[in-house]
């Protein structure tokens, strides 16, 4: 991996801020495509040091040319394309969620293809599937996809697209299917509200979760492991994965919190209501291609999430508006 350079697409995203970490702290060169320089997640992961050892190149999707030209500049070898638009900002405005999320991973297999890289690691979603009572209660790895939701069809519509690629043009790739990541960096999207819990509790802040029941709560650390291990596959064609690991409801979140944060106890409560979507995923398929596993206990993760926001509140890189931003006050 001496020659390796990696360029993240959405790498000042929750996932993508971990994969940055993950491969400074390995000492492995890495360029972040930085569409709106806001590096608040970076920040709170890596140290300054380190994030002067980041290449942080401006730019957007929509400017291949110049992306393509710094690519080349710098010795890219990999690409993981983690930067989408959320499945709230999609429905909000569908036009802006299909030109981010579709045609935006079509630019970056059509960079793959002009670098002349060997595959592309990318992030699709458990959106792709459909309300939870059409499933098992773990779904398989060939259970039928259904979205109901604009993401969920652009993730699908990527999915198909990474077969194109691979049948007409012989670009391998691999994408991803996290199902509910928590942790630092994780202050926005629908199943985020669990790690604001544990924001509001390193703040000293009450808080309501607004749904109850169960889903994979994956610590972002972990799904950044997976990232990083799909980019080094060696693996060929269009391969889409399920992440997997225990199935961990919101009560559990919660109890956890108190044990780490004794003094938040009663002030973390959540919503009698469900989420829509299937609980849980079969990871095993993953777990074998790419050589992942051994996830983060909850109370572990739980702790470094709460740290990490106290100290981050502490000493100035994330301050008032942020929190009243993050928690809804």
């Amino acid at each position: 991996m001496a020659d390796e350079r990696i360029l993240v697409t959405g790498g000042t995203g929750c996932i993508g801020a971990w994969v940055v970490r993950k491969l400074v702290r390995e000492g492995a060169p890495v360029t972040v495509l930085a569409s709106h320089r806001r590096f608040d997640r970076l920040r709170l992961l890596l140290s300054p040091a380190e994030l002067e050892q980041v290449d942080l190149l401006d730019g957007t999707l929509d400017d291949m040319a110049a992306v393509e030209a710094h690519a080349r500049r710098s010795g890219v070898t990999r690409i993981i394309h983690l930067a989408a638009l959320q499945f709230p900002f999609c429905a909000a405005d569908p036009v802006a969620g299909a030109r981010v999320n579709v045609e935006g991973t079509v630019a970056v297999f059509e960079l793959v293809r002009r670098l002349g890289l060997e595959r592309l690691v990318y992030a699709s979603s458990a959106a792709v599937y459909g309300p939870k009572t059409m499933y098992a209660a773990v779904v398989g790895a060939d259970a039928p996809l259904h979205p109901t939701s604009h993401y969920g069809v652009y993730k699908v519509a990527n999915e198909q697209s990474a077969q194109v690629y691979w049948a007409n043009s012989g670009i391998s790739s691999i994408g991803l299917r996290p199902h509910s990541a928590y942790g630092p960096g994780r202050d926005q999207g629908v199943t985020s509200k669990p790690t604001a819990a544990m924001i509001a509790a390193a703040a000293g802040r009450p808080y309501q979760v607004n749904f109850s029941g169960g889903a994979q709560f994956q610590f972002a650390g972990d799904v950044a492991d997976a990232f990083i291990a799909a980019a080094r596959s060696r693996a060929e064609g269009a391969a889409v994965y399920s992440l997997g690991g225990p199935r961990i409801t919101v009560g559990e979140i919660i109890a956890g919190i108190e044990a780490v944060e004794p003094a938040a106890r009663g002030t973390i409560t959540s919503e009698d209501r469900s989420l829509p979507f299937p609980e849980a995923f079969d990871g095993g398929p993953a777990e074998r291609a790419l050589g992942i596993g051994g996830y983060t206990p909850l109370e572990d993760g739980i702790r470094t999430t709460i740290e990490t926001y106290r100290a981050a509140l502490a000493d100035g890189r994330l301050d008032g508006a942020w929190l009243d931003r993050v928690l809804g006050a």
